[in-house]
């Protein structure tokens, strides 16, 4: 039970950075870039927050 809560958690806080750094660092993506990422991190959570960081996000 507390597992679940804590990767509820965990899910949450990167859907939140990945939304966040799309919409406020990450201002080279396109719109449609910036829609896919954010959608990318509402259905997948980690993993999308995983794949942006490793694709999406310009360093």
């Amino acid at each position: 039970m507390v597992l679940e809560e804590i990767w509820g958690i965990v899910t949450l806080l990167a859907t939140i950075w990945v939304i966040y750094d799309v919409l406020t660092n990450n201002r080279r993506l396109s719109t449609m870039m910036k829609i896919i990422w954010v959608v990318a991190a509402l259905l997948f959570g980690v993993l999308g927050a995983i794949a942006y960081y490793f694709i999406g996000k310009k360093r």
